[in-house]
């Protein structure tokens, strides 16, 4: 009898988190769904979409944009954003850039380190601003890319002045997977295990639901915040060395624009805004997701801006689809408690 009553606290317990796992699987699935339908609309108007060229080029942005929303997801999972990460992928590509051109023999290695402690820095003075200095994400997406304008100024790094060693990482294949493919496949299957596998996963989702009641269970929610925020920058900086390898021609504008698209992408792909609940790999679909959209309008020749107003929309409705969650569960809780 005293089993019986046990049991059903917990099982009334599980219900929200139920209604959370269900939904966002669902998101995922329909992400999926809306790939099929889009690739099979596209192909049909246009049968050179299908092309390995095409193919080729979608992987490739994906990867790019996928590790930035892995970062960008881990961030968001303990209820903050990291609107510096376009900022970080410029400033890391112009300094790998130049790393390179003024020195040819930089091994490529040597150039995702440079990359990835640079960009980890940056994160970890994003963090320190954002968790102590109460400073809005925003400022350090300005200010850092301020500094790659006042450094670049007018320059621009050609891909003839790159070590031909570093154009062909951007562009070689092993077992026909591009390596920038590969390495976006690692970083996925690295974040994945640690937040399903390890404490510090299982306490980042903890700080999302709820940042005070984290703190009551000792979690060091400072520094988790910080790590967080170092693992945005350490990706973004290596987002950087790829976009560098990828386009072989960068300029202080690099990775202007890239904030609202990761955004996006963790958002559409089940990352709720408020935090405390997504997967990376959603994340990653999302980046898949915006990426194709955006092969299928040049394919089929529709205006860019339509582009910007489609990834808009599904912000929107992803975010109004965390709300509607939101409000069950607050529902389910109530009713759990008046009858408990």
């Amino acid at each position: 009898m005293n089993a019986t009553k046990a049991a059903t606290p917990r099982r009334r317990m599980a219900a929200p988190q139920a209604i959370f796992s269900t939904v966002f699987k669902a998101r995922e699935s329909g992400i999926v769904l809306a790939l099929i339908l889009l690739i099979a609309f596209t192909a049909t108007r246009n049968s050179r979409f299908l092309s390995a060229q095409s193919i080729r080029d979608i992987l490739l942005g994906t990867a790019i944009l996928a590790v930035l929303a892995v970062g960008q997801a881990i961030v968001m999972i303990t209820r903050n954003i990291d609107l510096s990460v376009g900022s970080v992928l410029g400033l890391s590509a112009f300094a790998v850039g130049s790393l390179l051109r003024d020195n040819q023999g930089v091994p490529v290695i040597v150039a995702l380190l440079a990359g990835l402690v640079l960009g980890g820095a940056c994160g970890v003075l994003n963090g320190v601003l954002v968790r102590f200095g109460q400073v809005p994400a925003l400022g350090t997406l300005y200010a850092l890319r301020g500094v790659n304008y006042l450094w670049a100024g007018g320059q621009q790094i050609n891909a003839d002045r790159l070590p031909e060693s570093f154009l062909d990482f951007g562009n070689q294949a092993i077992l026909g997977v591009p390596w920038l493919v590969l390495i976006g496949l690692v970083v996925l299957a690295v974040a994945t295990i640690v937040l399903r596998g390890y404490r510090a996963g299982r306490e980042l989702y903890a700080m999302g639901s709820s940042p005070q009641a984290a703190e009551l269970a000792g979690i060091k929610v400072s520094r988790n915040t910080i790590a967080a925020f170092l693992v945005s920058g350490a990706l973004a900086g290596l987002a950087g060395v790829l976009f560098a390898a990828r386009f072989g021609t960068i300029d202080a504008a690099a990775g202007t624009g890239y904030e609202l698209n990761v955004v996006a992408a963790a958002v559409v792909g089940g990352v709720a805004v408020f935090g405390g609940s997504g997967t990376v790999w959603g994340a990653s679909l999302g980046a898949l997701l915006l990426t194709v959209i955006g092969s299928c309008l040049a394919v089929l020749d529709i205006n860019q801006f339509w582009q910007q107003a489609i990834v808009g929309a599904l912000i929107l409705l992803a975010i109004g689809a965390d709300r509607l969650v939101a409000s069950r569960v607050a529902r389910a809780l109530r009713k759990r408690d008046s009858h408990v």
